[in-house]
């Protein structure tokens, strides 16, 4: 099968998912035709060679709906002849976009595609396109269905981790994301977010509380305990459970993701198809996976779908450099660590969704950029990205550094 190639990623920053956010008078298109504008201008991209165009999309309805990978690059001005596609694996969205484009990109389907996301969770509220998942009782019951804060905590109490833990895990989050915009590690990455007269709107993601500790952190009370004991979740997730006698509710909103606005592209191609463009590659994709896990405590995918990962290609978790897990909760991390014995000082080594929040749609394809710039700069070879998806589920990708 062909060889596929990273040759170049963007991201906007992240704005804070709120009407008083920065790019909240940002429309959806244009957070995606911004990152297609970088993609071409950066890479001198002639947009007639793109062969497709696959964007996460979580809640594309509103001024994201309508096929908004093809409304953006009408909106980049980019060749009619560039098509799109928007798909939704929950919050794994944007890394199967990148999986997709591999996929046809290996088959000999296509020679470019630029993957991504978007989400503008302050304009188009999460949860706004419904679904049976959560609104239909025939599939509620199967699927235990509950809020994924409650699987969060059922994770939490199931595997052992204290209100201490998960905001210890967040306050380094902060820590280790302060500190990567201080150093500069996203200067090449992220692209700020400019008005029709070319003034900055957004440069630096928006939701960091860099200041944030453990005294800060104790001072917030649980934000699922409610939903759980008294929407009746709790009963749903110890039926699936019977061994947890009742949940231990220790995540809040310091130490969950954070709820954000954002887009992300990612240039791939095959050998041909970048010498074609003169394009250096920076970046190969290994492997990639997807996986149905346990729907109740719903978040673990992550640990399966890794298992799953390494099993079909060979590896051993020693193969692996860095690992970058998107931080949908603190519990979700600490499990993954605990499951795999590994250490903190690979994983998530620049922060995450809790320190910088996660636009659904394009979360994926944002943190398997970040993993990239920090294989180049520590001049490490192979790095493994994978989120945890509502419903049950895991996606993971295994890329390396050329």
């Amino acid at each position: 099968m062909t060889e596929v190639f990273i040759y170049d990623h963007v991201r906007t920053p992240r704005g804070r998912g709120k009407k008083d956010g920065s790019l909240h008078e940002v429309p959806s298109v244009r957070l995606a035709a911004k990152t297609l504008e970088a993609i071409r201008d950066r890479n001198g991209l002639d947009t007639k060679t793109v062969d497709d165009i696959i964007m996460g999309c979580v809640d594309p309805v509103m001024d994201a709906g309508a096929v908004i990978p093809k409304a953006a690059a009408f909106e980049a001005g980019y060749s009619t002849h560039a098509p799109g596609i928007q798909i939704s694996r929950f919050c794994a969205s944007g890394l199967d976009a990148v999986n997709l484009a591999a996929g046809k990109i290996s088959q000999g389907a296509d020679d470019i595609v630029i993957s991504g996301g978007v989400e503008s969770m302050s304009r188009v509220g999460l949860g706004m396109s419904g679904g049976a998942w959560f609104m239909d009782p025939s599939v509620n019951f199967p699927a235990y269905f509950m809020p994924q804060g409650v699987s969060a905590d059922l994770i939490a109490t199931k595997y052992g981790f204290s209100r201490d833990d998960v905001d210890a895990y967040a306050v380094e989050s902060q820590k280790r994301a302060a500190n990567a915009w201080e150093k500069g590690y996203f200067k090449n990455s992220v692209i700020p977010v400019k008005d029709q007269n070319g003034l900055t709107i957004l440069a630096h993601d928006e939701h960091m509380r860099p200041g944030t500790d453990m005294q800060a952190l104790a001072s917030l009370n649980p934000s699922f305990q409610m939903p759980g004991e008294m929407g009746g979740f709790e009963a749903v997730g110890i039926q699936a459970h019977p061994e947890v006698e009742r949940i231990n509710y220790v995540h809040h909103a310091g130490n969950s993701s954070g709820i954000v606005d954002g887009a992300a592209a990612v240039l791939l191609g095959s050998k041909a198809g970048g010498e074609t463009m003169g394009l250096k590659p920076r970046g190969r994709i290994k492997a990639f996976a997807n996986i149905g896990s346990d729907p109740a405590l719903m978040l673990t995918g992550p640990v399966d779908v890794t298992e799953k990962l390494l099993k079909r290609t060979g590896m051993q978790l020693s193969d692996i450099d860095l690992f970058e897990l998107n931080e949908a909760f603190a519990a979700v991390v600490l499990r993954y660590m605990q499951a795999f014995d590994i250490s903190h000082d690979r994983m998530n080594v620049n922060g995450g969704a809790i320190a910088m929040g996660h636009p659904l749609g394009a979360t994926g394809a944002m943190i398997l950029g970040t993993v990239l710039d920090e294989l180049e700069r520590r001049d490490l070879n192979t790095a493994l990205v994978t989120l945890c998806i509502g419903a049950g589920m895991g996606t993971a990708t295994v890329v390396e550094r050329v």
